[in-house]
């Protein structure tokens, strides 16, 4: 592979991870800032079943936390995709040999 072909494929491969880092990032800013802070007075009309808890107080005491955590499993299969197709997944050398 030429050096102008490596470089286009090495610039793929980062804007594509910053559309995936801009994306997950905007969910959880719209989740944790929209949903616990913005919307939370429309939210707490609905009340979780079985708690009782406002929708709007959960949202900003436990479910950005959610899902920040969901986030990021989501992110590492996004990775580990963007990995194989580029060809720069982390592979056992001796075990692919």
């Amino acid at each position: 592979m030429n050096q102008r072909a490596a470089d286009r494929d090495h610039l793929a491969y980062w804007r594509r991870n910053l559309r995936y880092l801009g994306g997950l990032l905007a969910i959880w800013a719209l989740v944790s800032f929209g949903a616990g802070i913005l919307f939370a007075g429309a939210l707490d009309t609905i009340r979780i079943p079985g708690t009782g808890f406002p929708l709007g107080f959960w949202f900003a005491q436990q479910g950005s936390i959610y899902v920040f955590v969901v986030l990021i499993f989501v992110y590492v299969f996004l990775m580990n995709r963007l990995d194989r197709e580029f060809d720069v997944d982390e592979r056992d050398d001796e075990a692919a040999a």
